[in-house]
This record gives structure tokens, sequence and C-alpha cells, in this order.
């Protein structure tokens, strides 16, 4: 609905008219966070759920003793539902929140295509109790990631060996017979140095002709470092959407059985035989499933943020409230901004 408003300037009489796209804010008409909590399932759900896509990203946000379970859209980017616990979240908390979010899609005729989570062990039973066989998808990015520090690691491990082979100095200036010795320490010191500065080479995901230069010139000498960066572009290669799941499943299998031959890769690279490598390759065979859960960390970024801020939400019901509230700006986001470009185009008539 259009808000006219009319002001009279000066003695001509001149009358302005001002379009609002939203009611003009009196005493009351705010969206309080009391009367925002009490609403939200019904008034904002019927925004949310206005291009439901049917594909989800489900995560949980600890804050103290306290935790949000989310639910969003993972292609608009809405946030659709949550619900707030004073206690770490079971198995069965978890059902019981997928179970209202089911009854408000079946009271408007929606189902669920698929689904996105982090690596958590509480959603695989949720999902299957509530929808079944769901395509499920684990994150990529933290499976990423957990491979990728593991890479790390073995590269700061490395550093270790070498600062131990380093021949120890007498402290003074060195005498002509520990030249040998100074330049072997010399030698082993600038080798670690370049395995720190250039420590994101071995798990960056692509690499100019430059960066490739350098890799080859600070693994001089250690080929385990190389064969552990050409296992990271492998597993790179398994996300490529240009392959389907049974492609990418058998790629899986054949790094798994090169890895096993090397027990210190083995022993690093771990996390590769996890069941969760597998389900991060079900968005191969889904064009819209989301590779990641990126659309419900955003919601959980946003909230450290206002918790950073407002310091007087850390009770339940504050908690409760706030969150709510802001599904509501959301809601209104668009309204808002239309009113901003419609004021902003006003002024340039003036």
């Amino acid at each position: 609905m259009e808000w006219l408003t009319e002001m009279r300037v000066g003695n001509s009489g001149a009358t302005i008219v001002f379009l609002f796209l939203s009611p003009p804010s009196r005493i009351g008409w705010r969206l309080g966070e009391k009367r925002a909590s009490e609403r939200w399932e019904s008034d904002y759900l019927e925004w949310a759920f206005a291009n439901f896509s049917g594909y989800l990203a489900a995560d949980e946000l600890y804050d103290g003793p306290f935790c949000v379970l989310s639910i969003v859209d993972n292609r608009t980017f809405k946030r659709l539902f949550f619900q707030v616990l004073d206690h770490a979240p079971s198995q069965e908390d978890v059902i019981s929140f997928f179970k209202r979010f089911q009854i408000a899609l079946a009271a408007r005729q929606l189902t669920v295509k698929g689904i996105t989570t982090d690596g958590s062990a509480l959603y695989p039973a949720a999902i299957q109790a509530i929808w079944g066989d769901l395509p499920h998808q684990i994150c990529e990015f933290h499976i990423l990631k957990e491979l990728n520090q593991a890479v790390l690691r073995a590269v700061a491990q490395v550093r270790k060996q070498l600062a131990a082979q380093q021949p120890k100095l007498k402290r003074g200036r060195p005498r002509a017979n520990q030249r040998p010795s100074v330049q072997k320490h010399q030698r082993l010191q600038q080798k670690i140095s370049n395995l720190f500065e250039y420590r994101f080479l071995f798990v960056q995901h692509h690499l100019t002709d430059a960066e490739r230069a350098t890799l080859q010139r600070i693994t001089r000498g250690l080929p385990y470092l190389r064969t552990l960066r050409q296992i990271v572009d492998e597993i790179y290669r398994l996300f490529d959407r240009r392959c389907r799941s049974a492609t990418a499943l058998s790629k899986l299998a054949a790094l798994r059985k090169r890895v096993q031959r090397f027990a210190k890769l083995n022993q690093i690279l771990k996390g590769l035989f996890s069941v969760n490598v597998e389900k991060a390759l079900t968005f191969l065979d889904d064009r819209l499933l989301g590779a990641t859960s990126n659309a419900v960390e955003r919601g959980n970024r946003r909230y450290r943020k206002m918790q950073k801020t407002v310091y007087r939400v850390r009770t339940y019901a504050q908690i409760v409230a706030r969150m709510a509230l802001d599904l509501f700006r959301d809601a209104f986001m668009i309204l808002r901004s239309n009113t901003l470009c419609s004021l902003h185009a006003a002024r340039g008539n003036f």
C-alpha cells in the first residue's frame, strides 16, 4: 500500500507530496521485540515461503548455555525457521525442530527437495526420520577446511624436523673450521622460513605459474611435500561440477588407495576416509542443491555481530525476541530500499 503525505511550503502555498511505501511511524506502530516474537510464525512465514525453492541449509549456533537452530532457503537466502534452546541440542531436539518446520510446509503444500548441513552428527538421523531418503549434502567448505588444516599441520611438522637437523652453533663469531656448520644452519633456516612464508601454496586451490615455480623451489629435496600437494589437487578435482557423483566416488576410491600406500600420508589425511566426504559429493547430481551451507552461516555471522553491539541480548526471551525482530527486518528490506530510491529520485527533481 502506498502512503501519501502533503506539506505546504512558503507563502505561495506550493504543495510537496511525499510517497512512502510503508506506513508512517507512530507510537505503537513499530514491530517491537515482544510483538515480533508472537507474530513471526504467522506473518513472517507468509513472506518467507513466497518463493520457496525446496532446498534448505540447516545449522546450529551456540551462545553460552543457549543454542539457536536455524533453517534457511539455500537458493533465495531467506531465513525460514528458528528455535532457541536453553541447552545443548540432542537428536530429539533436532527431530522436533524439523517436525515443526515440516508442519508449516505441509500447511502450505510445499515439499523439501534437498538439505545442506555441516558434518555434525545431529542431522542425519533427524533428516531420515522426517523426510526419509532426502538428498543430504555435507558442506563442501567444512570438508576442505578439515583436510587443509591437516595438510598445514603436516607442513609444520616438516619445519620442526628441519629445525631439529640444524647444527648447534656456539655463541659469538664462528671460526673458520665452523664454516660448513654455519652454511648448513643458514640453508636449513632459509628453507624453514620459506615453508612458513609460502605455506598457503600447499592448500590454495588455483596456482599461477609463478606460484608453482615457487612451490617447486621451496620443496626441493622434500618429495614428501610435493606428493602431498599433488593429493591436494586431486581432492579439489573431486568437487568439480562437470562430473557426476558416481565419477567423483570412483576418483575418491582411487585416491584413497593411493594415500594408503604411504603410511605417513595415511595418518595425515585420515579425514579423507570419512563418510562425510562421500556425502559432500551429493550436490554433483543436482545443479540446484547447494554445495555449502553459506546461506545459514550468513545468518549466524549476523547474529554474532549483533551480540557484539547489543549487550542486553543474553537471556532466552531476549534472544527469541531479537531473532524474530531481525526476521521482520529482512521482510521489510525491499520496501525500505524502494522508499529510499523514491526519496532520492524526488530529491533529484528539486
